[in-house]
């Protein structure tokens, strides 16, 4: 199941919830009647500016109330993306109501800005790292990692040598590693100095100055030999990577 996120707009008023997964909101404007209570009737008077907001563990009701019109960005995370993360008693953390800090609206606004977009290695990414930087603010850390053998990583990077112009995602390699996405992830970057997507960049970049320097391909049908169908898309890849265009780059 995906992340879900949306902005939402209501008038003023508000009342009861009940949210089946783990849950955040951030204001978009400053509500200074704001009212809540969580798992009871007593409402409790907590000002919320914009860029605040709450997190509700999976199951939490209850009532809020606001005298303003609300213009707020809702997140539900699922069961799945939690877990993956090591986060197992995501529902037994005290509710949050009051200041984020800066990361996580960066990662919340940065949901809503993809909620639409097709699954990608790098919007994979982008929810693990959120759901990790959640059971980070929410549940103490565990001790010592166990060190992951070299051979399972092997295997994830044969794969993605072997099939740099596919689709790869995340579930897959760390399927090919054996490992829970959150551990293949911080197994990968610590072994090769890079994430999995920089390092499926990386490669994807490595063979197409090859290919634009040995062959007469258009740069169309590299793009797609190397995992690009968006063209412009590969053009601004192959330009932060080596600082000029494909044609400059074949031309030199």
């Amino acid at each position: 199941m995906r992340l879900k996120a949306e902005r939402l707009e209501t008038p003023p008023g508000g009342g009861g919830f009940a949210v089946p997964q783990l849950s955040l909101g951030l204001f978009l404007v400053n509500q200074d009647r704001h009212r809540i209570t969580v798992g009871s009737d007593k409402r409790r008077h907590i000002p919320l500016k914009a860029g605040e907001g709450w997190i509700l563990p999976a199951g939490a009701t209850g009532i809020c109330e606001y005298d303003e019109a609300l213009s707020f960005l809702r997140l539900e995370i699922p069961e799945r993306l939690l877990s993956d993360v090591g986060f197992e008693r995501h529902a037994d953390f005290a509710p949050v109501v009051g200041a984020f800090d800066p990361l996580l609206v960066q990662f919340i606004h940065q949901a809503v800005a993809t909620a639409d977009s097709t699954p990608s290695l790098y919007l994979e990414t982008m929810q693990l790292a959120l759901a990790a930087h959640l059971a980070q603010m929410l549940a103490p850390p565990k001790p010592g990692i166990t060190g992951i053998g070299d051979r399972r990583l092997r295997r994830a990077l044969d794969h993605i040598h072997d099939n740099l112009a596919s689709h790869l995602s995340l579930d897959d390699l760390a399927s090919e590693a054996a490992m829970s996405r959150f551990h293949f992830v911080r197994a990968f970057t610590r072994a090769t100095g890079k994430s999995p997507l920089q390092y499926v960049i990386h490669e994807r970049m490595k063979l197409a100055k090859l290919l634009l320097k040995t062959t007469r391909l258009p740069v169309a049908s590299v793009a797609a030999d190397t995992g690009y169908e968006d063209v412009s898309r590969f053009g601004r890849h192959f330009r932060r990577h080596t600082g000029v265009t494909p044609a400059a780059f074949r031309a030199r």
